[in-house]
């Protein structure tokens, strides 16, 4: 073969392998995923305890778990905090200024009884707030004859009583019944249109905000 030729084959043999060799790299930016036909085991390429390690999680976001910011979170009050509700994650951020303090998951409204998007600020806060509407209906005998009752639309037996549900650590964001507080905190939404939170992280975001405080819902 010509030798010229033969030095030109090589060169473009080589170029191939190496532009092969580029397009297979992941970027520094992305997480790297377990691999479906390789059975390859996933790795978190973030520093354990980061906020990015937490995310790059493949369970993210319908996990439990709860992130918190501890260097943050003693310098956040309620001069300077916030709350993001974001309602495809199901996940709530307590916020201060752009940085996120804790990401918590939440429970919001079902179909039916959607909680509402949009900018809202805290109405009123109590501790120990119990529902007017949503609870549950005893009997006379004090056996529950209706485990998720509407005291506006289900009847009380004679000598029954409503029980509302408790919603400790209420953050009123509509003066039609919606706030944010403790309750079951389902991987999807299951609520009477309020943010259920957990219970050991409510308290923290509520101690971190004020009447007036800002809580946005986010799609």
């Amino acid at each position: 073969m010509n030798p010229a030729k033969l030095f030109t084959t090589a060169c473009l043999a080589t170029a191939a392998v190496l532009f092969t060799s580029c397009g297979n790299q992941t970027k520094p930016d992305q997480s790297p995923k377990p691999s479906a036909s390789t059975g390859e085991k996933f790795v978190n390429p973030y520093p354990p305890g980061t906020y990015d390690h937490f995310k790059a999680d493949p369970k993210y976001p319908k996990t439990y778990n709860v992130w918190k910011n501890d260097q943050l979170l003693p310098k956040t009050n309620e001069t300077n905090s916030h709350v993001v509700i974001s309602l495809s994650k199901q996940r709530g951020f307590l916020m201060n200024g752009d940085e996120v303090v804790i990401d918590y998951p939440i429970c919001s409204g079902i179909k039916s009884r959607p909680t509402p998007v949009g900018d809202f600020k805290v109405l009123e806060k109590v501790v120990d707030k119990q529902s007017n509407r949503y609870g549950k209906i005893y009997d006379a005998t004090g056996n529950i004859v209706n485990g998720d009752a509407d005291a506006q639309l289900d009847a009380i037996p004679e000598g029954g009583k409503f029980e509302g549900a408790n919603m400790h650590y209420w953050m009123r964001i509509t003066w039609d019944g919606v706030g944010h507080h403790i309750g079951p905190v389902k991987r999807y939404p299951a609520s009477h249109a309020c943010v259920r939170g957990p219970r050991a992280v409510m308290p923290i975001v509520y101690s971190k905000m004020k009447v007036g405080s800002p809580i946005s819902v986010q799609n």
